[in-house]
């Protein structure tokens, strides 16, 4: 299976997509429709999460035989998630909750972050790429420590991490600015989250060579960082029927939390792999541009950008809808002409055949901080289960949608310590004190733990102090590209 720019382009394999990031037009690497596996299910059911994954990588990734991607998987997680299933679900009774944040820095970028360094070592290998790779990353919050923790320290690969200054938690800006590493740094960007994307998409487009150096991305945008996501869906399935919430066969429901479009890609490549999902909900917050997206074809950025309690889905550019698009309707053409336009005008409508694909598998609602104040309150009141402000935001899309319409599982993608305030807020709880003190008083409260990673975060050094306008990101890579050591 060969991967082609979401814009055209010439055929790759995919350890030369996942080493390049992006594609060379400023498209995304993908697979075509068609040529993506069909995996027999009853034939995966029994598996732990390292076999599991094994299957799912090396059918995606065809330059990964089944042997070689166990291995990565197995040095990627062994020792590092706080739960032996990885990716488990909880189920309160009422709900199925998929608990993506039992990784080192407590969010669900863990499940991919940890496998990219070897996916792209590895990549590079079998590309015969000797040069040092440099990881250019945009974060709106949990992306950044993630890729850190799991490029620290890796022969031949540095990271910088672009991060929105003022636009994400204060747990979230800690555990970047203390990462330890000789080979990252992390920088604030004087803007919003889509400046710092768009900035790291504008230094690809116009990056210098330097000799020795390459470029390369641990965003969603680089196919390495998507296919892991796929492996969860299938888990959680798995796990539903277990629980006998679902019989093996049956569609099964799934609640995303949304910004980039990344995490609920991955749950349609896996429907596309033979999985029997049922909807794909798309649950934003106030910046709502996915749900006017998939509910009128109107794709339009052109809006107030707000700052919400739930900021790493503070992003009204999605990058990995460009990849839906492709997969959707195989028109290369067509999809340059839309990100052309997005680019130029600020929006686009697509056509309305392709519309109503998007909308037989999507489903979309948002809501605004008051309301996702008020999930996270119903969420403990009646189930007892402590949620953060974006598992609250699926939540209560799923709500939205009916639990009438079958089974759903519901994506928890950080935990609530990363958030504090406005979980201590959201339960009607005393907020004195910074969010550190907040972190002791909901675990005092609540009684469920807090995360070995997380604490004495406080205390930590402040190791990167780096602050620059969106405009000043070209020139600051460019000197650090130059630069043997940091």
């Amino acid at each position: 299976m060969n991967y082609f720019s979401t814009r055209g382009g010439e055929a790759v394999s995919s350890a030369k997509a996942i080493v390049e990031g992006l594609a060379p037009d400023g498209g995304l690497y993908t697979m075509a429709a068609e040529a993506i596996p069909h995996m027999d299910i009853d034939a995966l059911k029994e598996l732990d999460y390292y076999a599991l994954a094994a299957k799912i990588v090396s059918a995606l990734l065809p330059d990964f035989s089944e042997a070689e991607a166990h291995e990565l998987v197995k040095l990627a997680y062994s020792g590092k998630f706080s739960s032996p299933l990885l990716a488990p679900v909880a189920d309160t009774g009422e709900d199925m909750f998929l608990e993506l944040f039992r990784g080192p820095t407590s969010a669900f970028k863990d499940m991919a972050l940890c496998l990219l360094p070897y996916l792209m070592k590895e990549s590079a290998r079998k590309c015969g790429q000797d040069d040092d790779i440099l990881i250019l990353t945009a974060t709106s919050g949990d992306t950044g420590k993630a890729a850190m923790e799991g490029f620290r320290d890796v022969p031949g690969i540095k990271i910088i991490v672009f991060y929105p200054d003022s636009g994400v938690s204060a747990v979230q800006k800690q555990q970047m600015v203390s990462q330890e590493g000789k080979n990252v740094k992390v920088c604030a960007v004087i803007g919003n989250f889509d400046d710092a994307q768009s900035g790291v998409k504008r230094i690809f487009e116009s990056a210098p060579q330097v000799p020795g150096v390459s470029l390369s991305s641990a965003n969603s945008i680089n196919i390495g960082r998507l296919v892991p996501q796929v492996v969860y869906y299938f888990s959680a399935y798995f796990a539903a029927v277990r629980y006998g919430r679902i019989k093996m066969g049956e569609k099964l429901n799934f609640s995303v939390p949304t910004g980039n479009f990344g995490d609920i890609l991955a749950g349609y490549i896996a429907d596309c792999m033979g999985l029997p999902v049922g909807r794909l909900i798309c649950a934003s917050n106030e910046n709502n541009v996915l749900t006017d997206f998939i509910n009128t074809g109107v794709y339009d950025r052109r809006r107030d950008f707000h700052k919400t309690i739930s900021p790493s889905m503070d992003i009204l550019i999605s990058s990995n809808l460009e990849r839906l698009l492709y997969l959707m309707s195989g028109d290369s053409e067509l999809v340059a002409s839309l990100m052309s336009q997005l680019k130029a005008e600020g929006h686009y409508q697509v056509p309305a055949e392709l519309l109503e694909k998007i909308q037989a598998k999507f489903s979309a609602y948002c809501c605004d901080d008051a309301q996702t104040k008020e999930s996270i309150r119903a969420v403990w009141d009646k189930q007892h289960y402590l949620c953060d402000t974006h598992t609250a935001v699926a939540w209560k899309a799923a709500q939205d949608f009916g639990r009438d319409k079958g089974p759903c599982v519901i994506l928890s993608t950080a935990s609530p310590y990363k958030f504090p305030a406005a979980v201590m807020e959201a339960l009607g709880l005393d907020c004195a004190g910074d969010e550190y003190d907040m972190m002791e008083k909901l675990e005092q409260i609540s009684a469920v733990p807090m995360p070995e990673n997380l604490r004495g975060l406080k205390e930590r050094k402040v190791l990167h102090n780096d602050l620059l306008a969106p405009e000043a990101m070209p020139d600051y890579v460019f000197g650090k590209m130059k630069e043997a050591k940091w």
